[in-house]
Protein backbone atom coordinates (compact mmCIF):
# COMPACT_ATOMS: atom_id res chain seq x y z
CA UNK A 1 0.00 0.00 0.00
CA UNK A 2 1.59 3.74 -0.88
CA UNK A 3 2.19 5.68 1.68
CA UNK A 4 -0.17 8.90 1.64
CA UNK A 5 2.63 11.63 0.97
CA UNK A 6 4.31 9.03 -1.82
CA UNK A 7 5.06 11.16 -4.85
CA UNK A 8 3.75 14.24 -3.43
CA UNK A 9 6.15 17.50 -4.26
CA UNK A 10 7.35 19.31 -0.82
CA UNK A 11 8.98 22.71 -0.53
CA UNK A 12 11.08 22.44 2.86
CA UNK A 13 12.90 25.84 3.63
CA UNK A 14 15.05 25.69 6.13
CA UNK A 15 16.17 22.41 5.27
CA UNK A 16 19.64 22.54 5.61
CA UNK A 17 19.86 21.46 9.33
CA UNK A 18 17.71 21.03 12.17
CA UNK A 19 13.62 20.25 12.26
CA UNK A 20 13.99 20.80 8.09
CA UNK A 21 16.54 18.62 7.23
CA UNK A 22 15.08 16.04 9.73
CA UNK A 23 12.26 16.49 8.07
CA UNK A 24 13.27 16.42 4.39
CA UNK A 25 14.58 12.92 4.98
CA UNK A 26 11.72 11.56 6.56
CA UNK A 27 9.71 12.84 3.72
CA UNK A 28 11.72 11.10 1.65
CA UNK A 29 11.39 7.72 3.06
CA UNK A 30 7.53 8.46 2.64
CA UNK A 31 8.24 9.13 -1.21
CA UNK A 32 7.91 12.12 -1.64
CA UNK A 33 9.48 14.63 -3.68
CA UNK A 34 11.81 17.60 -2.35
CA UNK A 35 12.42 21.09 -3.07
CA UNK A 36 15.38 21.54 -0.47
CA UNK A 37 15.08 25.32 0.20
CA UNK A 38 17.43 27.49 2.35
CA UNK A 39 20.73 29.52 2.57
CA UNK A 40 23.27 27.20 2.92
CA UNK A 41 23.98 25.46 -0.71
CA UNK A 42 26.97 23.74 0.31
CA UNK A 43 24.41 21.40 3.51
CA UNK A 44 21.94 21.56 0.94
CA UNK A 45 24.07 19.72 -1.77
CA UNK A 46 25.18 17.40 0.68
CA UNK A 47 21.72 16.41 2.16
CA UNK A 48 20.86 16.28 -1.37
CA UNK A 49 23.35 13.55 -1.97
CA UNK A 50 21.34 11.23 0.80
CA UNK A 51 18.14 11.96 -1.11
CA UNK A 52 19.38 11.46 -4.66
CA UNK A 53 16.81 12.32 -7.93
CA UNK A 54 13.62 12.77 -5.46
CA UNK A 55 15.20 16.13 -4.33
CA UNK A 56 16.06 19.43 -5.85
CA UNK A 57 18.09 22.16 -4.23
CA UNK A 58 17.44 26.02 -5.03
CA UNK A 59 19.11 27.81 -2.42
CA UNK A 60 16.70 30.25 -0.85
CA UNK A 61 17.22 33.44 1.58
CA UNK A 62 13.33 33.84 2.37
CA UNK A 63 14.08 37.55 2.95
CA UNK A 64 14.68 38.15 -0.47
CA UNK A 65 11.41 37.93 -2.55
CA UNK A 66 13.16 37.25 -5.46
CA UNK A 67 14.66 33.86 -3.79
CA UNK A 68 11.33 32.91 -2.88
CA UNK A 69 9.60 33.68 -6.25
CA UNK A 70 12.70 31.30 -7.64
CA UNK A 71 12.29 28.85 -5.29
CA UNK A 72 8.92 28.32 -6.35
CA UNK A 73 9.29 28.43 -10.40
CA UNK A 74 11.91 26.38 -10.02
CA UNK A 75 10.22 23.92 -8.36
CA UNK A 76 7.38 24.11 -10.92
CA UNK A 77 9.46 23.79 -13.67
CA UNK A 78 11.43 20.26 -11.99
CA UNK A 79 8.29 18.93 -10.48
CA UNK A 80 5.21 20.82 -12.01
CA UNK A 81 3.78 21.03 -9.00
CA UNK A 82 3.31 22.10 -5.16
CA UNK A 83 1.38 20.07 -2.87
CA UNK A 84 2.86 20.98 0.36
CA UNK A 85 5.03 23.98 1.84
CA UNK A 86 6.41 23.19 5.10
CA UNK A 87 7.86 26.66 5.93
CA UNK A 88 10.19 26.23 8.63
CA UNK A 89 12.78 28.95 7.87
CA UNK A 90 13.64 30.95 10.89
CA UNK A 91 16.30 32.48 13.36
CA UNK A 92 16.39 32.43 17.35
CA UNK A 93 17.29 35.73 18.99
CA UNK A 94 17.56 35.00 23.09
CA UNK A 95 17.78 38.31 25.15
CA UNK A 96 17.01 41.12 27.68
CA UNK A 97 15.27 43.65 25.77
CA UNK A 98 17.21 46.47 27.77
CA UNK A 99 20.08 44.53 26.10
CA UNK A 100 19.11 43.63 22.48
CA UNK A 101 20.37 44.82 19.08
CA UNK A 102 17.61 46.32 17.51
CA UNK A 103 19.32 44.88 13.36
CA UNK A 104 19.45 41.74 15.23
CA UNK A 105 15.40 41.70 16.34
CA UNK A 106 14.62 43.35 12.67
CA UNK A 107 16.32 40.71 11.09
CA UNK A 108 14.82 37.55 12.83
CA UNK A 109 11.53 39.10 12.34
CA UNK A 110 11.76 39.21 8.61
CA UNK A 111 12.66 35.65 8.25
CA UNK A 112 10.50 34.20 11.11
CA UNK A 113 7.30 36.45 9.62
CA UNK A 114 8.05 38.13 6.31
CA UNK A 115 9.80 35.03 5.13
CA UNK A 116 6.35 32.83 6.28
CA UNK A 117 4.45 35.41 4.37
CA UNK A 118 6.13 35.64 1.27
CA UNK A 119 6.63 31.72 0.72
CA UNK A 120 3.19 31.31 1.10
CA UNK A 121 2.05 34.27 -1.10
CA UNK A 122 4.29 32.56 -3.36
CA UNK A 123 2.83 28.97 -3.50
CA UNK A 124 -1.13 29.93 -2.88
CA UNK A 125 -1.92 31.10 -6.21
CA UNK A 126 -0.87 27.09 -7.69
CA UNK A 127 -2.22 25.72 -5.16
CA UNK A 128 -5.66 27.26 -5.08
CA UNK A 129 -5.69 27.02 -8.66
CA UNK A 130 -5.82 23.32 -8.50
CA UNK A 131 -7.72 23.32 -4.91
CA UNK A 132 -5.41 21.35 -3.32
CA UNK A 133 -2.53 21.79 -1.19
CA UNK A 134 -0.80 21.62 2.57
CA UNK A 135 1.03 24.58 4.31
CA UNK A 136 2.52 23.70 7.28
CA UNK A 137 4.53 26.21 9.52
CA UNK A 138 7.19 25.98 11.96
CA UNK A 139 6.20 27.84 15.25
CA UNK A 140 7.70 27.15 18.51
CA UNK A 141 5.65 26.84 22.34
CA UNK A 142 6.87 30.89 22.54
CA UNK A 143 3.86 31.10 19.92
CA UNK A 144 1.40 30.21 22.71
CA UNK A 145 3.48 31.32 25.99
CA UNK A 146 5.11 34.27 26.72
CA UNK A 147 8.81 33.15 27.73
CA UNK A 148 10.33 36.24 29.41
CA UNK A 149 14.04 35.32 28.12
CA UNK A 150 12.99 35.52 24.23
CA UNK A 151 10.87 38.51 24.25
CA UNK A 152 10.87 39.15 20.58
CA UNK A 153 11.48 35.66 19.46
CA UNK A 154 7.50 35.32 21.21
CA UNK A 155 6.32 38.34 19.40
CA UNK A 156 7.60 36.81 15.96
CA UNK A 157 6.04 33.10 16.65
CA UNK A 158 2.66 34.60 18.25
CA UNK A 159 2.09 36.86 14.46
CA UNK A 160 3.15 33.57 13.04
CA UNK A 161 -0.19 32.07 15.24
CA UNK A 162 -2.18 34.88 14.55
CA UNK A 163 -1.25 34.54 10.65
CA UNK A 164 -2.21 30.81 10.01
CA UNK A 165 -5.37 30.95 12.20
CA UNK A 166 -6.44 33.56 9.40
CA UNK A 167 -5.08 31.58 6.56
CA UNK A 168 -6.65 28.61 7.45
CA UNK A 169 -10.10 30.11 7.22
CA UNK A 170 -9.65 32.15 4.00
CA UNK A 171 -8.42 28.87 2.18
CA UNK A 172 -10.13 25.85 3.86
CA UNK A 173 -13.04 25.88 1.27
CA UNK A 174 -10.92 26.01 -1.47
CA UNK A 175 -9.34 22.35 -0.55
CA UNK A 176 -5.77 24.15 1.22
CA UNK A 177 -5.24 23.00 4.66
CA UNK A 178 -2.96 25.01 6.75
CA UNK A 179 -1.45 24.24 10.02
CA UNK A 180 1.24 24.52 12.82
CA UNK A 181 3.61 22.30 14.57
CA UNK A 182 4.95 24.41 17.82
CA UNK A 183 7.42 22.77 19.57
CA UNK A 184 9.55 23.33 22.69
CA UNK A 185 12.80 22.92 22.94
CA UNK A 186 14.44 20.97 20.02
CA UNK A 187 17.89 19.87 20.41
CA UNK A 188 19.53 20.94 17.19
CA UNK A 189 21.92 23.87 15.61
CA UNK A 190 19.51 26.61 16.90
CA UNK A 191 20.82 26.18 20.41
CA UNK A 192 24.74 25.85 19.36
CA UNK A 193 26.94 23.17 19.23
CA UNK A 194 25.31 19.90 20.60
CA UNK A 195 27.19 16.58 20.51
CA UNK A 196 25.49 13.64 19.79
CA UNK A 197 26.32 12.10 23.37
CA UNK A 198 24.74 15.35 24.83
CA UNK A 199 21.46 15.10 22.77
CA UNK A 200 20.96 11.58 23.89
CA UNK A 201 21.96 12.82 27.46
CA UNK A 202 19.22 15.30 27.11
CA UNK A 203 16.42 13.29 25.67
CA UNK A 204 16.84 10.69 28.60
CA UNK A 205 16.70 13.72 31.21
CA UNK A 206 12.86 14.44 28.90
CA UNK A 207 14.93 17.71 28.94
CA UNK A 208 14.48 18.21 24.64
CA UNK A 209 13.57 16.58 21.52
CA UNK A 210 15.23 15.65 19.02
CA UNK A 211 14.75 16.84 15.18
CA UNK A 212 13.62 13.44 14.16
CA UNK A 213 10.30 13.78 17.13
CA UNK A 214 9.60 17.11 15.38
CA UNK A 215 9.82 15.73 11.46
CA UNK A 216 7.73 12.45 12.91
CA UNK A 217 5.15 14.66 13.83
CA UNK A 218 5.36 16.67 10.34
CA UNK A 219 4.80 13.58 8.40
CA UNK A 220 1.82 12.73 10.71
CA UNK A 221 0.32 16.25 10.06
CA UNK A 222 0.65 15.88 6.52
CA UNK A 223 -0.60 12.06 5.67
CA UNK A 224 -3.64 12.46 7.38
CA UNK A 225 -6.91 12.43 5.48
CA UNK A 226 -8.21 15.03 3.65
CA UNK A 227 -11.42 15.59 5.90
CA UNK A 228 -8.77 16.36 9.02
CA UNK A 229 -7.02 19.66 9.68
CA UNK A 230 -5.21 19.66 12.67
CA UNK A 231 -5.04 23.16 13.55
CA UNK A 232 -1.82 23.71 15.87
CA UNK A 233 0.41 20.88 17.39
CA UNK A 234 2.16 21.27 20.31
CA UNK A 235 5.03 19.47 21.82
CA UNK A 236 7.19 19.79 24.27
CA UNK A 237 10.23 17.41 26.24
CA UNK A 238 8.37 15.92 29.12
CA UNK A 239 10.04 17.71 31.65
CA UNK A 240 9.37 21.36 30.01
CA UNK A 241 7.38 23.11 32.31
CA UNK A 242 5.97 25.83 30.52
Amino acid sequence: MNHPLEGKVVIVTGASSGIGKASALALAKCGAKLTLAARSSHKLEELQVSLGAAALVVPTDVTKASDVSNMVERTLAHFGQIDVLFANAGIYVPGLVSEGNPDDWAQLMDTNVNGVLRSVRAVLPHMLERVSGDILVTSSISGHETIHWESVYNASKHAIQAFVHALRRQVAAQGVRVGSIAPGIVLNDLWGELTPELIEQKVSEHAGLRSEDVADAVVYMLSLPRHITIRDLVMLPQNQDI
